[in-house]
């Protein structure tokens, strides 16, 4: 069985009610639902939700809410990782048995259903552990500078002030998107980060949203992405 679990609290502090926020006339929560359908990968897919709100746009939008996600794993510090085993612990003892399981998050409109697929399959090349997309920074970490209060700067890594653009180590970051995982990966707390497969999906498909400045750009960059499907 595979199963998609997308965390969603109610209790957002830097955008309220982010989860469920109209983006581009739809609230947001439905965007990730919406892709985990379209993938058809997925035999179930179901909210961890402790907000009543939440619950009733999620199965409006085609999802599952077979529980209420508990206020220990709701507040603002709890991990990714103890969440979504909380819920395959949950559906065990309701008899299902997941074997692969893919945590989404909910503020994602920019996710394409294919990268869940294609998460998929790296999952089942290695076996075990974790998969997810990652994306390149836009410029060199290596060059990256350090900045005083008074204005200095100063590099973190003075040995490539010199290097050539091209001659430095492409580095990556977490699409903060999705993470396939296989069942004794979540239930055991394995560290995502440290035990995954990844691959890689262009920037311009990642939206990084904490601030209503950065739900501006997204919904500007959603715009323009599908103006095509609205002539």
């Amino acid at each position: 069985m595979r199963l998609a679990v997308i965390p969603a609290r109610g209790g957002s502090k830097r955008i309220p009610r982010k989860n469920i926020r109209p983006f581009a006339g739809r609230p947001m929560i439905t965007y990730a639902i919406g892709a985990a359908l379209a993938s058809e990968v997925f035999d179930q897919v179901i909210v961890s939700t402790d907000d009543a709100e939440i619950a009733e746009i999620a199965r409006v939008a085609g999802a599952e809410v077979p529980f209420t996600r508990p206020a220990e794993l709701a507040d603002d510090i709890t991990p990714t990782v103890p969440v979504i085993a909380h819920a395959i612990n949950a559906l065990m003892a309701a008899g299902l048995t997941p074997a692969q399981v893919c945590c989404i998050y909910p503020g994602v409109p920019l996710l394409s259903p294919q990268d869940l697929v294609q998460g998929l399959e790296l999952l089942e090349q290695a076996g075990q552990g974790y998969a997810f997309p990652v994306t390149p920074f836009p410029s060199p970490i290596q060059r990256a500078l350090r900045r005083h209060e008074d204005g200095r700067t100063e590099p973190f890594d003075a040995r490539h002030v010199g290097t050539r653009t091209q001659d430095l180590e492409p580095a990556y970051h977490d699409s903060g998107q999705f993470y396939w995982g296989a069942t004794p990966s979540w239930l055991g707390g394995l560290n995502i980060h440290q035990n995954a497969r990844t691959f890689v999906i262009p920037e311009w498909r990642c939206v990084d949203i904490d601030t209503l400045d950065d739900w501006l750009r997204a919904e500007a960059l959603y715009g323009v992405l599908h103006a095509k499907d609205h002539p």
